[in-house]
């Protein structure tokens, strides 16, 4: 059985899905793992993970526009706000999504369905630095 890790780095500007699909599978590619696990974790509060449709970007349209309406950038419904109006409500946003993802690993590929791909989900509205631990575990 082996590991690797990998810190894999996104810089964000505003609210947005970014596709870092081609950054794990590289990864994937480069640990020569046949069968295992893939595990990502966020090291961030105020963003994602989440896999989600790659084919129609108004997908990622409608899922900003969603979580928007459903947790509103109004600090008066918030105690929480350090770091301006998107900061509670960024925190909301990650704990209704996704901080970790795992993923299969079978003959050297990574398993995704048709259509899907791997998105950072970025809940601030100011350039964040994120970076996602990639662990995986196989032979």
């Amino acid at each position: 059985m082996k590991q690797f890790f990998k810190d894999i780095n996104l810089n964000t500007n505003g609210q947005k899905l970014i596709d870092f699909t081609n950054d794990v599978l590289e990864f994937v590619k480069s640990s020569k793992i046949n069968n295992g696990i893939l595990n990502l974790s966020i090291l961030h509060t105020s963003a994602s993970l989440i896999i989600q449709e790659n084919a129609d970007s108004d997908v990622q349209k409608d899922l900003l526009n969603f979580f928007d309406k459903l947790v509103p950038m109004d600090p008066k419904l918030y105690v929480h706000g350090i770091e301006g109006k998107d900061d509670m409500p960024a925190h909301i946003k990650t704990a209704l999504t996704n901080t970790h993802l795992t993923l299969s690993i079978k003959n050297s590929k990574m398993i995704l369905g048709t259509w899907q791909g791997i998105y950072l989900f970025e809940h601030r509205t100011n350039q964040q630095n994120r970076t996602v631990l990639s662990h995986i575990v196989g032979d």
